[in-house]
């Protein structure tokens, strides 16, 4: 129950933090933080959840990543649906404090986004369903190739929540533009059920498409990260 616990405070305050940042402090009159910001806040809650909580759950704060670690031989089938269900709960209960602290400010309207993902109309530079897909795959991809190898018994100690961080940071800057970056069910989720219309429309998609790049990630690290002739 701890880990279960832990996985929902690590993702409250991963989508409390990132599309908090979004929401409130992007385009703040003055001196918005803007992309580069808003990328930087999402890997800080990583990097800081992964010291603060990593020895007790292994600070996924993802169903895909859970998803991709079970794939690649990192974690217990039968632990899936407890972690993602804790996940979901914890971007809800964000999402929820989130809706409560912009609603203090007279004029908001959630139909604005608050920090939803979308394609087409509702991507922030207006790509397509296609480009949509193809860059959560292939973003969340790379992701999991990078915690894969981060979390290696071979790789430097200590150092996996920097590296993880900072890439997530990296897959923000390319990919806000795109989605709003997803690479997360549970943040996605976590904001979208208070747009409702349009947001949990295209909900589906960045369900589908994190865990498939999950997947695909963890096949990569599977076929580059094991150790030549253990057929693994």
């Amino acid at each position: 129950m701890k880990s279960y616990a832990a996985e929902f405070v690590g993702t409250y305050w991963l989508v409390l933090g990132g599309c908090g940042s979004a929401v409130l402090a992007a385009a703040f009159p003055g001196g918005g933080i803007g992309l580069l910001g808003v990328s930087l806040a999402f890997g800080l809650t990583v990097l800081t959840m992964a010291f603060a909580i990593g020895h007790i759950s292994g600070c996924h704060l993802n169903p895909a990543v859970s998803v991709g670690l079970w794939a690649g031989g990192r974690f217990p089938a039968g632990q899936l649906v407890p972690y993602i269900v804790s996940q979901v709960l914890g971007g809800l209960a964000a999402g929820g404090t989130l809706f409560v602290i912009a609603s203090g400010k007279a004029g908001f309207d959630v139909s604005g986004g608050f920090a939803s993902n979308g394609y087409g109309a509702h991507s922030p530079g207006g790509y397509s369903l296609t480009a949509a897909l193809v860059t959560e795959v292939v973003m969340t991809m790379m992701f999991l190739v990078i915690i894969l190898g981060a979390t290696d018994a071979r790789a430097p100690k200590g150092f996996a929540p920097i590296g993880i961080g900072l890439g997530l940071t990296l897959i923000h800057l390319i990919s806000i533009p795109v989605t709003n970056t997803s690479v997360n069910p549970a943040r996605s989720t976590g904001v979208a059920v208070f747009v409702g219309g349009w947001a949990v429309e295209q909900l589906w998609l960045f369900w589908v498409a994190p865990i498939v790049g999950a997947l695909l990630g963890a096949g990569v690290y599977r076929f580059i990260g094991s150790p030549e002739g253990s057929g693994k």
